[in-house]
């Protein structure tokens, strides 16, 4: 893992000197995450948790749907500040975490655990495992991992920084010891410049 996306410091400073419209993983409707969850048809008293979600949209629809067990985790504290005033009073609603995805540890199992924005900043195999290892430990038995990284025809880097670009068949590999994939597929986002990113998405389920 790269100092800086390490770096609290780092992510604090992008989220003050932009808005969400500026950045390439903003989704003013994060369609593809909300279908596949909608999918699983899961209780809206599911324990769901956003890892690395910052400052998305995707609590802002849940909320919605009627969710109540929701959980936001970031490395930023000013992204997460943002959204709790965009959310207004419905913000009391979500638990905020502010810690490194690596460092994380609750006291709890989750029936989801959503990632479209941490896996890929990871490099370094110990961090890779420690993540693994992180997400089998706090999901519960016969739930749900949903992740996205970008695809081998994706970008090398995000926010100046060097990520890990996955296959499906390397993203796979990557949770099979504890997950088994329920559905994988490529999936093309337009970024509010016009881009277009590749991202390689699985749905696995805890063993």
């Amino acid at each position: 893992m790269s100092e800086t996306f390490n770096s609290k410091g780092h992510w604090d400073g992008i989220y003050e000197t932009k808005q969400i419209g500026d950045f390439s993983w903003y989704q003013a409707v994060p369609s593809s995450s909300l279908e596949s969850i909608n999918e699983l048809k899961l209780s809206h008293d599911a324990k769901i948790i956003d890892a690395g979600g910052g400052d998305t949209y995707l609590v802002d629809y849940l909320l919605e749907q009627g969710y109540n067990s929701l959980t936001v985790l970031d490395i930023s504290s000013k992204a997460i500040a943002r959204a709790k005033e965009r959310l207004g009073k419905n913000a009391d609603k979500v638990e905020w975490v502010v810690s490194n995805v690596i460092d994380f540890h609750a006291d709890v199992q989750y029936d989801l655990w959503h990632d479209r924005a941490a896996f890929h900043f990871l490099t370094q195999p110990a961090d890779i495992k420690k993540y693994v290892e992180i997400v089998s430990n706090h999901i519960k038995k016969d739930g749900y991992l949903l992740i996205a990284t970008f695809s081998e025809n994706g970008p090398k880097k995000c926010s100046g920084i060097e990520i890990k670009q996955y296959s499906l068949t390397a993203l796979q590999e990557s949770f099979q010891a504890n997950f088994d994939c329920i559905h994988s597929e490529n999936l093309d986002h337009t970024t509010p410049s016009g881009a277009v990113q590749n991202f390689s998405f699985c749905v696995f389920k805890r063993k």
